[in-house]
């Protein structure tokens, strides 16, 4: 079983731990509808370092996408991400994920779900005929999600980057908390506003953020909160769980995600 950068994080607040996607998670520390509650009405951080990460480069990278994905990968521009899903032969999914556009028609990451990083990665690389250049970097990335509707005043504290003015489902990448090359994108799992702020796992960058993240929303009651409050706030909202409410026998459409397709 692995663990995620905060792994001692979520041991000394006594949090209720187990394995998830094959990574050592946190499932509660005060309780689940305190922590809903937390998120709705004021900040909760969520660590999903879990989820996977690909990166594709190269003048190929805009077509093995199209080729893979539901949406329209072409109107992405710098900044901008997009939902979508990867449809299999039957007209499944196989997965459902965010497209970030890097640089528009060269550079774009794709964030899968944790229990499919080597399905995805197989079924990406299958269609690779072109030779776009493919990097698994799920290991060596850290996510946090900080979510709820005074979220965005806190951590606009820790970088001088407009996070105030940041669009649904765009993202700007530069310093946070001190750590170079971070990105973070108005998006989330939650329905209550927010950013993910993913970055690099090297020297202390986990540590760092954590702590900041914390200083700053800690004492305005900002808590850490638990996968098992991450379902009951996407179920509230009505959003799809892989492998619960939709997979590799789902049609996009039947799942309420004709919009994607």
């Amino acid at each position: 079983m692995k663990n995620t950068p905060f792994t001692d994080q979520h041991t000394a607040l006594g949090a209720k731990m187990a394995e998830f996607a094959g990574y050592n998670m946190p499932i509660s520390y005060t309780g689940i509808n305190d922590e809903h509650h937390t998120v709705r009405q004021n900040a909760g951080v969520f660590d999903v370092s879990h989820m996977g990460e690909f990166m594709l480069r190269g003048p190929k990278a805009l077509d093995l996408i199209q080729r893979v994905t539901s949406n329209d990968a072409s109107k992405l521009t710098a900044g901008k991400a997009q939902y979508s899903c990867l449809p299999n032969e039957q007209g499944g999914i196989v997965d459902d994920l965010i497209v970030y556009c890097i640089k528009e028609n060269e550079e774009y990451m794709l964030v899968v779900n944790a229990s499919n990083i080597e399905k995805d990665w197989s079924w990406i690389s299958g269609f690779n005929t072109a030779g776009a250049e493919m990097e698994n970097i799920s290991e060596s990335t850290g996510l946090l999600a900080v979510q709820g509707p005074k979220a965005v005043q806190y951590m606009q504290q820790l970088t001088e980057m407009d996070l105030v003015n940041l669009k649904y489902y765009t993202f700007t990448k530069g310093t946070f908390a001190g750590v170079e090359d971070v990105i973070i994108s108005a998006t989330g799992y939650t329905g209550s506003g927010g950013v993910e702020i993913y970055f690099e796992d090297k020297g202390d960058n986990a540590k760092k953020i954590w702590e900041e993240v914390f200083r700053i929303g800690g004492p305005q009651g900002m808590k850490a909160i638990g996968l098992g409050a991450r379902d009951t706030l996407r179920l509230e909202m009505g959003y799809c769980l892989y492998g619960n409410d939709i997979d590799d026998t789902t049609s996009p459409l039947e799942a309420g995600l004709g919009w994607i397709t």
